[in-house]
């Protein structure tokens, strides 16, 4: 269905008021369908909502027959809900569905404890969000599958939205929610659906093989739909640090965490953490749990970190935290083990260099002499850093209305997503989900983003009508 069919039931004129506070959302992947979920149950006033992405249709829609597939979420489904104060919704919504139980009948009565492909995850927070839109028969929502190449400050402290559409109107808010940002490869990325680039190469090994460059969920997710799909040739990752994800627990494990005070330097705070996890598997325990008891603690931690050690922390330990932050369902971590062991697939640990009409070119981890890897597809999985030059985000750090994180990762940004310049918020102006990522750790995880969602729709309504309360 496309967004604009799915939305010309609902036109009439008098909810095109400009009257009405309008707000902007540019990305439609989960940041920004949960920013109008969170909008549309929060802001309990009229308003006049338009999502802007290129692409023609709301991620949804997948069908529900199957509950298998290697593109699985790295949360359970008691972390993914996306109602405010119930952390039973996802569950309720999977136990509902005929198909999904008969698909996964050892998980009934509950499925809080299962971890469920993204298609899957992605029909639930469309039907979320077309149930909030059905209910709000005061709120007008527009679709522009528009490229949104700036923003510019207006009289009034209202925005231009300037695309390579119609004119807009000026808005009141502005959400940037690109996912991971915009890349000079894609404009609007969505943080739902993973599109790796491929480059084919001419064939010059007797054996099929295909290089995946990246070492996170993104490259486990294409290696596993690969094999699913009936590739038998040789797959070669190529990872700079050779990091790849750590495993949950079969069961929940429910967060730990040490109640002595923190240290202060980075080279403690990781001793710290070490003996924390070694301590907790000793009382039968896990890492797990003391990793998961560390996200309660790290955006204070994080904050309180001087710059160059934030900086010396990105270059040489986060691809090792990432690893275990980002983990595998058990089952898929045994699949990549038995990929690795049987030698099916290989882990070179290097610097890729550039990509050749034969594959690429590599520089081995502690080698200076760089070495040719000959394949037939070279398909880049890497999580790649928005592009702080892309028009854009160029526009707003040009004319001051954000600045770059500490680490060049995104933009500034507070908790509840507000853009930060020089210690003060611009009004109006949020960016939510990964964007912020070098000023909120963990914030890529979706419960981080359900809960800064709602924190921003809260603003947004005690901005408008600070008198009225959100519910």
């Amino acid at each position: 269905m496309t967004v604009q069919g799915f939305f010309s039931a609902r036109t009439n004129a008098a909810a095109q008021s400009y009257a009405m506070p309008r707000i902007a959302v540019i990305g439609r992947g989960f940041s920004g369908m949960m920013m109008a979920i969170a909008l549309l149950k929060t802001v309990r006033f009229p308003f006049h909502l338009q999502l802007f992405d290129p692409n023609s249709s709301v991620s949804g829609g997948q069908a529900l027959a199957s509950g298998h597939s290697s593109e699985i979420l790295n949360s359970r489904v008691r972390d993914l809900s996306v109602s405010a104060g119930d952390p039973d919704d996802f569950n309720q919504w999977l136990s509902g569905n005929a198909p999904f139980r008969s698909a996964v009948p050892a998980a009934i009565p509950g499925f809080l404890q299962i971890f469920v492909p993204k298609s899957i995850f992605s029909d639930y927070v469309y039907q979320r969000f077309s149930e909030a839109f059905s209910s709000r028969r005061d709120v007008a929502v527009q679709v522009s599958s528009e490229t949104v190449f700036g923003l510019r400050r207006v009289r009034g402290g209202r925005f231009v939205v300037e695309s390579d559409g119609a004119v807009n109107a000026p808005f009141d808010m502005v959400v940037l929610a690109t996912g991971y940002g915009i890349t000079d490869q894609e404009t609007q990325a969505s943080d739902l659906v993973t599109v790796p680039t491929t480059v084919r190469a001419r064939r010059l090994v007797s054996r099929p093989h295909t290089i995946l460059l990246g070492s996170g969920l993104r490259v486990v997710d294409r290696l596993l739909q690969m094999r699913e799909n009936g590739y038998t040739g040789q797959i070669t990752i190529v990872s700079r640090r050779g990091f790849l994800p750590q495993s949950h627990t079969r069961n929940n494990a429910d967060p730990v965490f040490p109640a002595d005070e923190m240290p202060g330097n980075l080279s403690e705070i990781i001793r710290f953490i070490r003996k924390a996890c070694g301590e907790a598997e000793a009382n039968g325990q896990s890492w797990q749990s003391v990793m998961n008891g560390l996200r309660k603690h790290a955006r204070s931690l994080w904050r309180s970190l001087p710059a160059g050690q934030k900086q010396q922390f990105n270059r040489h330990l986060r691809a090792l935290y990432d690893s275990h932050r980002n983990r595998l369902p058990e089952a898929l971590h045994v699949r990549l083990k038995q990929e690795l062991a049987e030698g099916n697939t290989l882990l070179r640990r290097g610097h890729f260099m550039r990509r050749t009409p034969t594959g690429l070119v590599l520089r081995p981890a502690g080698r200076q002499e760089t070495e040719q890897l000959y394949a037939d597809d070279v398909i880049d999985c890497r999580c790649q850093a928005p592009d702080l030059n892309a028009p854009l985000l160029r526009s707003l750090i040009d004319t001051g209305l954000a600045v770059p994180d500490e680490l060049g990762l995104g933009l500034a940004v507070e908790a509840a997503g507000a853009l930060e310049v020089n210690g003060r918020t611009t009004e109006g102006l949020f960016a939510i989900g990964p964007l912020g990522l070098g000023s909120l750790p963990d914030i890529d995880l979706v419960p981080e983003i359900v809960t800064q969602a709602y924190a921003a729709a809260e603003s947004v309504a005690e901005r408008f009508h600070p008198q009225c309360k959100a519910v």
